[in-house]
């Protein structure tokens, strides 16, 4: 079962539980989840809370829009994996972001409940990033004309961000800025700089096991395929050291165990989260580590990027030298120095300030 954590976090940090757990009956918790469910409700007289199906990409994918004025700007916050959705977690970071910000979150094709809602056997040729890409684009067309906007902030956390940041190339016209998290930029750097992390973390703590281990797949990627064993060998051990959470030595077990007391989620719905994360990783993982998104060097929209010091999942050095040499209309990095992958639940309040100091006043311009 680690291993098959692990497969499943090698892409963004980001399989909501890989936990067997997760398809117990979880009734237990029933009574939290009324108490999370009432602290979260929106009562504002100009608020919105919606949960709800509709077809983008040809399948029903389940969307979630929580913000306390429907005149604020409008986040379309695209979640990781592939196939990790934020939907049951959104209630440990995001109520901050819902008083200045409608926020909208959706279960990507494959994810939570679309997983749920989809016979695999007819999506099974559609799992491509292209397509990804084009489903977040309806998904933005959706929310604008369902909230009356001319445009929206897109924001991607981990695979999002690769899959965010196509979609914003594509169609620009359609965001007033892109927002990206743990952003991805060029896959095979970023498992060269998590790999170097990890050995000489494991030298420095005295790791003989790590060590041994490491350098058994030496050199790292190097020339040979990038296997699912290799992956898993690499990023156990960058993880170990603070990589995906930082100043932890566990991978963010608040994270994994948040759908049990998700008020969104029902049983069946935490039991589709383990069975996406499966049927789309074998699928997408030839596509994605070929993904180098290092050429563009001009991006058309307000570009800012949010980078985890401690970040050796989705390593911020690649991203930060990518940035630096990008053309945007506007552009703005902000370092999170207490923070690695998970900068959201990391760092909660730093983002919001950030949102409203780099970003909103993009939409509120763009507006005028």
């Amino acid at each position: 079962m680690r291993k098959i954590l692990l497969a499943c976090l090698l892409i963004a940090g980001a399989c909501t539980t890989a936990s067997a757990q997760t398809c117990r009956d979880t009734s237990a918790y029933e009574p939290a989840r009324k108490i999370v469910a009432d602290l979260g409700r929106i009562v504002a007289p100009g608020g919105i809370q919606e949960s709800y199906k509709t077809r983008i990409g040809g399948i029903e994918q389940w969307v979630s829009i929580r913000g306390q004025d429907k005149a604020n700007p409008a986040i379309l916050f695209v979640h990781g994996g592939p196939a990790s959705p934020l939907m049951p977690t959104t209630w440990q970071f995001q109520r901050p972001l819902e008083e200045y910000f409608t926020m909208v979150t959706y279960d990507q094709r494959a994810a939570g409940k679309t997983f749920g809602e989809t016979d695999p056997a007819s999506i099974e040729n559609t799992i491509h990033i292209a397509n990804y890409v084009d489903d977040v684009i309806a998904m933005a067309e959706h929310v604008r004309k369902r909230l009356g906007k001319d445009k929206v902030i897109l924001m991607g956390h981990s695979w999002g961000t690769l899959i965010g940041m196509q979609a914003a190339l594509k169609r620009p016209d359609l965001f007033h800025a892109y927002v990206g998290i743990g952003q991805v930029v060029d896959v095979r750097e970023n498992e060269r700089v998590s790999f170097d992390y990890a050995l000489a973390q494991a030298k420095a703590h005295k790791n003989e096991k790590a060590v041994r281990e490491l350098e058994a797949i030496a050199p790292y990627p190097g020339d040979k395929p990038i296997t699912r064993d290799r992956i898993v060998t690499a990023r156990i051990w960058a993880q170990h050291y603070g990589g995906m959470t930082a100043f932890r030595d566990e991978s963010a077990y608040y994270f994994y165990q948040a759908p049990k007391l998700s008020p969104e989620y029902e049983d069946k719905d935490r039991c589709a989260i383990d069975e996406g994360n499966m049927f789309t990783l074998g699928r997408i993982l030839p596509e994605f580590l070929e993904t180098d998104m290092s050429g563009v060097r001009e991006f058309p929209i307000p570009l800012v990027i949010f980078m985890g010091r401690h970040d050796y999942t989705t390593p911020s050095e690649p991203t930060a030298a990518w940035l630096a040499q990008v053309k945007a209309p506007y552009k703005q990095g902000v370092w999170f120095e207490r923070s690695s992958h998970m900068i959201q639940w990391e760092e909660p309040g730093k983002v919001l300030v950030s949102l409203l100091q780099y970003v909103r006043p993009l939409a509120d311009v763009t507006k005028k």
